[in-house]
């Protein structure tokens, strides 16, 4: 897909003032159509004596492609702009969500009760049980969304006010797909002794924790220590949901290509937090032959470059010990999983891979190749985006993960657990199975309900409920 492609993050609503003569809404129109805009509605019609005003909403590609409708606009006789703006960031003023009170405090003895003096009694009960923390505070449904902003998107390190929108965007998910309160915690700190101390601290106050864009490796050690000392689900989204879903799509594809996860050659893209992840799932669902590629090649116990996790990765992959670039080694495989970049992977790369090649192109905003090239070589595609078939979108993993979790009153989230996610989301495609149909949809009301019942019976039978 071109970044070129209007789209809804770029849309604009243009206050236009028309003369009221015939044409000057068609002119309009053209305008805006022959820079490349999309008109997504006309809202807010106005007939004055002689004039109209009426607000176009029109999708754009980006900033500079903004300006350009709005120039061709002020280019019309008959059109004035009256005032203008960047709907995302109207959106976002005064931030997405807020806290309210889950009881009415309308008269002095339910204040008597909800606060001074019987909350007291509340509060001794607690002290005396602290698991009774989980009935009688909002603990038993709440999550801290903990980001350090150092690897937001697509955008990297660009710190914790930054990061802010995102998580606000991540509590509001929680809330609409799994009825799970959600409060964002940005962390201005990059020290991962310093976020694992803070975390811990403040874990008396959630029913579970997840780690949002942080940066590898440290967010493979900060979730490993955090799990290790607390008792409630600690969740790096990044990784794990990114997985689960990926699993899922996986699971399927599979079966429209009739291929089994052991006979499979994997070539993955990007060997990060959500690539080591992704391939952990995968080993564990028996994959046997997966090669990671980095940006100086496979990655394979002979390289001397290698972090922690990468060392790990080497030595649990690639039997065969290929080096190379992507092109190098993805001859003959099976499937193809970007966790990476644009434009990593060529037409030819694909040509080069088994018959009924898989391809999950899922970096952000631009897969590792526009899945219009290859629509008549792949067997399915999937991507990042939700404006192409099979999205592999986290918000399909966490709501319900976390729904079932705290309703298990789980202590952790096992392995075992996170297949029940994958294999649950596959299962709702039931019967409607087909390679433009791989993942449901974000909206699919059947998801959120499904991953949480598998979790919650994931957790019993793994023996982790508090």
């Amino acid at each position: 897909m071109s970044p070129k492609t209007p789209s809804p993050a770029y849309s604009i609503r243009i206050r236009c003032q028309l003369a009221d003569r015939p044409g000057a809404l068609g002119r309009l129109a053209v305008a805006i159509g022959e820079v490349g805009g999309n008109i997504n509605s006309l809202e807010g019609f106005t007939v004055r004596t002689a004039y109209l005003e009426e607000d176009v909403i029109v999708y754009c590609s980006g900033t500079e492609h903004q300006q350009q409708v709005l120039k061709a606009i002020e280019g019309i006789d008959d059109v004035t702009v009256l005032e203008w703006e960047d709907r995302t960031h109207a959106l976002h003023e005064g931030g997405k969500i807020q806290v309210t009170s889950d009881i009415e405090v309308d008269s002095m003895n339910v204040l008597a009760m909800a606060y001074s003096p019987g909350v007291a009694r509340v509060c001794t009960t607690i002290a005396e049980d602290t698991s009774k923390s989980f009935d009688y505070t909002i603990r038993k449904n709440t999550v801290a969304v903990v980001s350090d902003g150092t690897a937001v998107l697509g955008l990297g390190d660009i710190g914790p006010e930054a990061a802010m929108p995102v998580m606000e965007g991540k509590a509001q998910l929680f809330k609409r797909f799994g009825g799970v309160d959600a409060f964002p915690i940005c962390l201005n700190t990059k020290d991962p002794d310093e976020i694992v101390s803070i975390v811990t601290a403040l874990a008396p106050t959630f029913g579970g924790i997840n780690l949002e864009d942080i940066s590898a490796p440290r967010a493979f050690e900060i979730e490993e220590r955090l799990s290790a000392a607390l008792d409630i689900p600690v969740f790096h989204d990044d990784q794990h949901g990114t997985a689960i879903v990926t699993v899922a799509g996986l699971e399927n594809a599979l079966k429209i290509v009739e291929k089994k996860h052991e006979d499979l050659k994997v070539v993955v893209a990007g060997v990060g937090a959500a690539g080591v992840a992704v391939s952990k799932m995968l080993l564990n669902a028996g994959v046997r032959n997966l090669i990671g590629v980095d940006r100086h090649g496979a990655v394979h116990t002979g390289r001397e470059d290698l972090n922690s996790s990468k060392q790990w990765f080497a030595e649990n992959t690639n039997p065969e010990l290929l080096a190379g670039t992507i092109t190098e080694v993805i001859e003959d495989a099976d499937v193809f999983l970007g966790l990476a970049g644009p434009d990593l992977l060529t037409v030819d790369d694909v040509r080069s891979m088994a018959s009924d090649p898989i391809v999950f192109a899922m970096a952000n905003p631009d897969p590792e190749i526009r899945p219009e090239l290859i629509k008549d070589i792949a067997a399915v595609i999937a991507t990042g985006r939700s404006d192409f078939p099979n999205q592999i979108n986290n918000v399909l993993a966490f709501p319900g993960i976390f729904r079932g979790a705290l309703d298990a009153r789980a202590t952790s989230i096992t392995e075992n657990m996170k297949l029940a996610a994958a294999r649950a989301i596959a299962d709702v495609i039931g019967e409607d199975l087909h390679p433009q149909f791989i993942v449901p949809t974000a909206f699919d009301h059947r998801v959120a309900p499904a991953v949480a019942e598998a979790v919650r019976a994931a957790a019993v039978a793994d023996g982790v409920c508090r």
